[in-house]
């Protein structure tokens, strides 16, 4: 797909799924309600409290009734709070429109790559949400009037925030994406889908996924994520990296097999496994869908594979944490779309071991030429 043409549905996409997260941060209004609690519960107000507090402008409307909120009230902080919302849904729009841009031009949705180009294009949202989070996030803290306390745990809670909202409204915006991608899509611009030489694209396939399995198997036990996490010590406000440097180093979090059931402990083994097949998986079919392998593609083409395989593991895990009659209905989704800044760091690194490991050979695919149609 020509970049003109892809350009469309990315700025299609851009748009919706801004507008949606900043619906979604506007309904917060509603949680105000005097039947809202009765209607829902204490436990699920507060969790829908938590998932749209990073999108609402009025942060008055998501603190409970009676609660201290601080100066963020008075005029100036105030300002700086609607200037950081306005920094987050312009970097929002940019910053999906960009991989958009880049993953239909390399994966338009025709010539069978309709499927996976939607499950890309749903993984990048959440990416996008939570680089948006990143880039805004100081503006949030100064607005609280505390800005020169622990400002990197601070900064890494505010990025954590991004949470399941924007992976529900990714997958809304993403089917949209795919429907006007073929809308303006021609097939004879476009290459079909090519057979990739088995033994480099394995090689390069496993590769990627050992790259991700350092972060989910390694720094993601117990004993290894304590030592990141207390590594780094000395005064000042920059002496906190702790929770930074978890928050995208690390993938999950698992513990010996002591402290719970064996058969449970199995179980969870199992899920961690399951995402490193969907890892491998999505790198091994990856350049094959590509138009064009390049290192920018197979990066954010990395970055995706990462992000489904967590999305697929934190989807697997909700019957087996069986919180609903204590925790409430939508405790079962809190955990969507925790992790993906650990997710970004280990899938760009994936996909660029993978895009090496294809030069290497000598063997990545490259389309057939187009016939040239005569007058």
């Amino acid at each position: 797909m020509t970049c003109r043409r892809a350009a469309i549905p990315a700025v299609a996409g851009a748009v919706l799924i801004t507008l949606l997260l900043w619906w979604a941060g506007a309904s917060a209004h509603a949680l105000q309600l005097q039947g809202a609690t009765r209607a829902l519960g204490i436990e699920s107000v507060q969790e829908l409290r938590r998932w749209l507090a990073p999108w609402a402008y009025d942060a008055s409307v998501l603190t409970p009734a009676g609660d201290d909120t601080g100066v963020s009230g008075t005029p100036g902080y105030s300002d700086l709070r609607r200037t950081g919302m306005q920094i987050r849904f312009v970097a929002l729009f940019v910053l999906y429109g960009a991989g958009a841009l880049l993953l239909l031009r390399r994966m338009p949705p025709s010539h069978g790559r309709t499927p996976g180009t939607l499950l890309a294009l749903w993984a990048w949202g959440p990416v996008a949400g939570t680089l948006a989070v990143a880039v805004s996030t100081p503006w949030l803290i100064a607005s609280g009037g505390r800005g020169s306390y622990r400002f990197l745990p601070q900064l890494a809670a505010g990025i954590e925030s991004s949470g399941p909202v924007a992976v529900l409204v990714a997958l809304l915006t993403a089917g949209l994406t795919v429907l006007v991608g073929r809308a303006v899509a021609k097939d004879g611009e476009t290459p079909p889908r090519t057979a990739v030489p088995a033994r480099p694209a394995r090689l390069a396939a496993s590769l990627g996924t050992a790259v991700v399995a350092v972060s989910l198997l390694i720094l993601s036990y117990d004993r290894v994520a304590a030592r990141i996490h207390t590594a780094f010590s000395g005064s000042g406000r920059l002496s906190e990296p702790g929770d930074l440097l978890r928050q995208w180093l690390i993938l999950g979090g698992w513990t010996g097999p002591s402290t719970t059931p064996s058969g449970d402990w199995l179980v969870y083994r199992l899920v961690d496994v399951l995402m490193l097949a969907v890892v491998w998986w999505a790198l091994r079919l990856l350049p094959g869908l590509l138009t064009r392998v390049t290192f920018p593609a197979m990066a954010a083409g990395g970055v995706c594979a990462t992000v489904l395989a967590l999305l697929t593991g934190q989807v697997l895990r909700i019957p087996l944490d069986d919180t609903l009659g204590v925790w409430g209905p939508t405790h079962f989704l809190a955990a969507l779309g925790a992790h993906v800044p650990a997710a970004l760091t280990f899938g760009t690194l994936a996909g660029t071991t993978a895009y090496a490991a294809l030069r290497l050979t000598g063997e990545h695919p490259t389309p057939a030429p187009q016939p040239v149609p005569t007058a």
